[in-house]
């Protein structure tokens, strides 16, 4: 059984298997993060234990982000080049989020945490996709 995506030429197939991944990393993320501000006790918006949940959410939904990246979007294995670009994309991506979270609790103050970080995670998702191009490639 093929999968619908499998009918797709390759340039958008790859672009729609990543949102479906990307996706799929966004509500893993964005669970753990909820599940870690529990664990950790609901802190101010401000609070420093805020970015901690929201640092646990991001590694924890990287290690299976980078194994469908892989096999399912890019059709690759894993290998020491594309876990180094990877890895490279992932810490910019950080960066973005880390830096569009405050801002969108500042403009966002009516929204719930887990829509602001589901917003968060997308921007930084888009942004990740062009930089795993370089590295996720067919030999």
């Amino acid at each position: 059984m093929r999968l619908p995506t499998s009918y797709l030429p390759d340039k958008p197939r790859s672009a729609v298997r990543f949102m479906v991944v990307g996706f799929t990393g966004s509500i893993l993320q964005t669970w753990f993060f909820m599940a870690a501000l529990w664990a950790l006790g609901k802190p101010d918006k401000g609070m420093t234990l805020y970015y901690v949940a929201f640092a646990i959410g991001f590694v924890l939904e990287m290690i299976p982000n980078y194994l469908l990246s892989n096999w399912y979007t890019f059709g690759t294995r894993p290998n020491k080049k594309n876990a180094g670009g990877f890895l490279l994309s992932r810490a910019f991506n950080i960066v973005v989020q880390f830096s569009l979270l405050p801002l969108m609790l500042e403009w966002l103050p009516t929204w719930r945490d887990d829509y602001i970080s589901l917003l968060v995670i997308f921007i930084g998702g888009v942004i990740n996709y062009f930089i795993c191009l370089i590295f996720f490639k067919k030999k």
